[in-house]
């Protein structure tokens, strides 16, 4: 087994779910990219490791995408392999490594304007390296990628909240947070807290409006290359509408779907 498959196999998540329709080929390469961004990723949240280690291996990883690996690791060398088979190019992965560089320190968005900078890296830019992968060939592929990339890393900032603030993070824009009578201090709410009901039914409509866009975006030329992004939109979209009918107790539990639901999901779209 590589590393990546590897990496993908223990990872379990949304994603790695909905590469399972993709051919043979296609699937092999878009595993070492997710494998890639676990790697990334996980290198930001390893909180047990120093913030300069940490920094000094995501700039390495960088800097080797765009310039060359000095003495490359095999994973490293999948890696590059995958992004010139597929002629991706470098500054898209690299665009999601900024991403993560971002999430070293403590970060906070005073707006919703300087949240979307960040949403672009390590959302946006990965859909964009995930059309590519898919065989996608419609220029309108590439707004679908960026609307459902904003569509899904939203809904994951609400779901994720809770989470994130034990993390000592919040992607909650501080001046939304103000509009609804809310201050940092104030979270984690109370169950019924209206200003924070009120505050995620403004995220949930700001998803559900880039999953609309993504839906009206989506070229029939590319419906059936862009069917593991269709099954990750009909995921994420079923949760943020569990959260909004739940009353957003996103403080009290972690909203998933379970295995059937999602193993329904991947039926319902293997043929359409």
């Amino acid at each position: 087994m590589s590393a990546a498959s590897d990496i993908t196999r223990r990872a379990k998540s949304n994603l790695a779910f909905a590469l399972r329709v993709l051919t043979r080929d296609r699937r092999d390469d878009a595993v070492v990219f997710y494998a890639f961004c676990r790697t990334v990723d996980d290198l930001a949240d390893e909180t047990a490791s120093p913030v300069g280690d940490r920094r000094s291996a995501l700039t390495a990883w960088k800097n080797g995408l765009l310039h060359g690996f000095i003495g490359p690791d095999d994973f490293q060398r999948e890696v590059v392999s995958m992004l010139e088979r597929r002629k991706i190019p470098p500054d898209l992965p690299a665009a999601i490594i900024d991403g993560c560089l971002m999430d070293l320190e403590p970060i906070r968005f005073e707006k919703w304007e300087n949240l979307e900078g960040y949403i672009w890296r390590v959302a946006c830019a990965v859909g964009l390296v995930s059309i590519r992968l898919f065989g996608c060939t419609e220029p309108g592929s590439e707004t679908y990628a960026v609307a459902l990339g904003k569509a899904l890393q939203i809904t994951n900032i609400l779901r994720d909240v809770n989470e994130d603030l034990s993390n000592g993070r919040l992607y909650l824009p501080l001046e939304a947070l103000s509009r609804h009578g809310l201050t940092e201090a104030d979270l984690p709410v109370s169950a019924g807290d209206r200003r924070f009901a009120a505050l995620a039914a403004e995220l949930a409509d700001r998803a559900q409006a880039h999953f609309d866009e993504a839906a009206a975006a989506l070229p029939q030329a590319d419906r059936a290359a862009l069917r593991p992004a269709r099954i990750m939109s009909e995921i994420y979209e079923t949760l943020l509408h569990a959260m909004r009918s739940d009353g957003f107790r996103v403080f009290e539990k972690r909203y998933r779907l379970t295995q059937a639901r999602k193993l329904a999901i991947l039926s319902k779209h293997l043929f359409a």
